[in-house]
């Protein structure tokens, strides 16, 4: 072995070895400090040996006493407490005094049993909390009640039982990865030590009031406060309907300090007033300021901070990515409080990551509606520029001014200089939809003349001559349905391409051509989004299907099998009576 990894080896083992005894020694402490507690009680509080004993139980408490650091320097008021708990030892040491420190030494203990999850050590401390709480039944209680000449079997359990526990726990196995953490909890020990009191003082009041004997004063108080705690934990989550004390407890950490309730009215509030996350924020954390125990704040997220109120010794903070929430206080703050106020901050958090969500999210919904309406005009756009060659290349064919030319441009060019009219107002005017209504046999003609020159089949069904249509959505579909078959026919010289209409109680715009069908990576995207084609992307379709929603029609593909590819959008009729109603209804 190197000599660089022996070293190693060497101080790992020194250290695994270390923290062996630091365990071992603390076990060996406690384990002697109870010697000297049982010593002292057995020759009694009068004689002088057991006022030294005393003592020295003292000395090794202070040493294993989990409150105060080995390594801490003791202040002035510090010491004289330890100089006046050793004077009345000295002095002032009885039976009840040897009772309450009994007691209290059986809370610390028990307050340990409950935080460890190392078996053997749980069971340790059990032993030891066994050990105290049997001294001072045993033992201790007696000679205080000044019961007279206790029970042979009593005298022997303590004389010889209780020797033997101290053997037990030398015995007892330390875990090595346990360095027996000095901490108590507060609750379970004070639970502990109250239950205890109760316990000697029921049994006082049994043997007092009732003139019953020790023993049986002692069996009747342990019953009597088993069925307290019985009822108490039934009480506490019950299986009926009744909801617990647990849930009233839980609303009373809810309420330190703090109107809970009040706090997410105001909160909800606050949000449907103001839009803003920044405003919104600093609107919430001044209503922080309204409690009574907060002073002043301070808030700070990536983009903005600011302050309200005074500052103070006192403070407590929370922090999350999105924000930093630090409160003053006039007092030191409770660890409930604490906790409380990460669940305010944790509230105000989500409240404020929402409004974040909810503004970028308008801004997408502005900066979509600016693409649909772009992208729609330049559709637009480019059918109209379609339309302009078509003429221009007419006029280069036809070298006179023959009577067909001339009758070709007085149908087309009020047409394109309309529908440049209606581009134009939309680019002004981005926001407002256009509302204008035309008859279907009307638009139905119109569409005859623009594109039955081009080689297109018209089929005409049943056409009520009331029906009205939303111009702006039919003239959309129209020319991009036709204008992506006219351009699948250069690709298939041979394609048909025939337009169907009727308006009765539906109206139905049909669309075929005789070429392939659309292929099965198109269609999954088609209608939805741009896709890929041959011819484009897909994306005039889109718009429309997406106007044609927005004015109650729907835009499909009917049919996608080879020699008949279809699109149709059909909807419901608006008839004048009907316009007239709604025109009312506005008014």
């Amino acid at each position: 072995m190197p000599p660089r990894e022996r070293a190693y080896t060497v101080r790992t083992t020194l250290s695994e070895a270390s923290r062996q005894f630091t365990a071992r020694h603390w076990r060996l402490l406690l384990v002697a400090m109870l010697v000297l507690l049982y010593f002292a009680a057995m020759r009694g509080v009068q004689d002088f040996w057991a006022r030294g004993l005393m003592l020295a139980h003292f000395g090794l408490f202070m040493l294993w006493q989990p409150f105060m650091q080995g390594q801490r320097r003791l202040t002035l008021a510090e010491t004289l407490g330890v100089a006046v708990v050793g004077g009345a030892v000295l002095f002032y040491l009885n039976w009840w005094m040897l009772g309450l420190w009994a007691s209290v030494l059986a809370g610390l203990v028990g307050g340990k049993v409950f935080l460890f999850q190392a078996r053997w050590l749980r069971v340790f401390y059990l032993l030891v909390l066994f050990y105290l709480v049997s001294l001072l039944l045993l033992w201790i209680v007696p000679n205080g009640f000044a019961l007279g000449r206790l029970e042979p079997e009593i005298v022997a359990l303590v004389q010889i039982g209780l020797p033997a526990l101290f053997m037990v726990m030398l015995v007892l196995p330390v875990e090595s990865d346990i360095a027996e953490p000095q901490i108590v909890d507060f609750f379970y020990s004070t639970l502990i030590f109250l239950l205890l009191v109760v316990l000697v003082l029921g049994a006082f009041a049994f043997m007092t009031l009732g003139g019953a004997s020790y023993g049986f004063a002692l069996t009747y108080s342990l019953l009597t406060i088993a069925g307290v705690l019985l009822f108490l934990s039934l009480a506490w989550n019950p299986r009926a309907g009744f909801s617990g004390l647990s849930m009233f407890f839980s609303r009373y950490l809810l309420s330190i300090g703090l109107p809970f309730e009040q706090w997410l009215h105001f909160l909800a509030d606050l949000s449907r007033a103001e839009s803003r996350p920044d405003e919104f924020l600093r609107l919430a954390c001044e209503g922080l300021g309204r409690l009574p125990w907060v002073t002043g704040g301070e808030w700070k997220t990536a983009a903005d901070g600011g302050s309200f109120g005074v500052t103070s010794r006192h403070s407590v903070e929370f922090a999350s990515p999105e924000l930093r929430v630090r409160l003053y206080s006039r007092h030191r703050p409770s660890p409930s409080l604490v906790w409380h106020f990460n669940l305010l901050g944790q509230l105000l958090g989500q409240f404020y990551i929402a409004k974040q969500r909810e503004m970028k999210l308008q801004q997408q919904t502005y900066v979509q509606a600016l693409y649909e309406t772009g992208a729609r005009m330049t559709h637009d756009v480019k059918n109209l520029l379609q339309s302009l060659n078509i003429l221009c290349s007419a006029a280069a064919q036809d070298s006179g001014d023959s009577p067909a030319l001339q009758a070709l441009i007085r149908r087309h060019l009020p047409t394109v200089t309309q529908r440049l009219q209606q581009t134009l107002d939309k680019l002004q005017r981005p926001q407002v939809e256009s509302g204008r209504f035309v008859q279907a046999t009307v638009w139905w003609e119109a569409l005859q003349k623009i594109y039955q020159p081009r080689g297109v089949e018209f089929l005409a069904g049943t056409i009520e001559p009331e029906i009205l249509l939303p111009k702006e959505l039919f003239d959309s579909a129209a020319e991009n349905l036709l204008q992506n078959a006219l351009d699948k026919r250069k690709l298939d010289p041979g394609l048909k391409v025939t337009a169907a209409f009727a308006a009765r109680d539906t109206v139905v715009l049909e669309v075929c051509d005789s070429g392939r069908p659309v292929s099965g990576e198109v269609l999954h995207g088609l209608l939805r989004g741009p896709v890929p084609s041959e011819t484009g992307y897909g994306i005039g379709l889109y718009q429309v299907a997406r106007q044609a929603e927005m004015s109650g029609f729907s835009l499909r593909l009917a049919a996608n099998e080879a020699g008949r590819v279809c699109f149709e959008l059909s909807g419901t009729v608006r008839r004048p009576e009907r316009a007239a109603e709604a025109a009312a209804a506005r008014a």
